[in-house]
C-alpha cells in the first residue's frame, strides 16, 4: 500500500473529509486529494502533522512516505534490485 492509499484509508475509517485535514494542514482540498491519489507527494512536516491528526504511529507512516520517496526514484531503473541490495547492506552497517 502506498502511502496516498494509507492516508485515505486512515481518513476513511475515522470518518474525516479530505477538506477538514486540508485545513489542518494549512493546503487546499484539491492538493490534498492529489496527496491521496499518488500524483502529488507529500511534504516531511506533512507527513508528522498527518501521524497526528490520523492518530497513528510516526514510524510507520513515515516509513511508508520514504518508501514512496524511494520507489518514485528508482522504479524505471534497470539496476534498482541490485542497488537496493547494496543499500540494504549499508544500512547494516550503519
Amino acid at each position: 500500500m502506498n502511502f496516498g492509499e494509507k492516508i485515505k484509508e486512515l481518513r476513511e475509517d475515522q470518518g474525516l473529509l479530505q477538506r477538514q485535514l486540508a485545513a489542518n494542514l494549512e493546503i487546499d482540498t484539491p492538493m490534498f486529494s492529489k496527496i491521496e491519489r499518488g500524483e502529488r507527494k507529500a511534504k516531511r512536516e506533512q507527513v508528522e502533522q498527518l501521524a497526528l491528526l490520523l492518530h497513528v504511529d510516526r514510524t510507520a507512516l513515515f516509513s511508508i512516505w520514504l518508501a514512496d520517496q524511494i520507489l518514485d526514484l528508482i522504479q524505471n531503473e534497470p539496476q534498482a534490485s541490485e542497488a537496493i541490495e547494496i543499500v540494504k547492506k549499508e544500512l547494516k552497517k550503519a
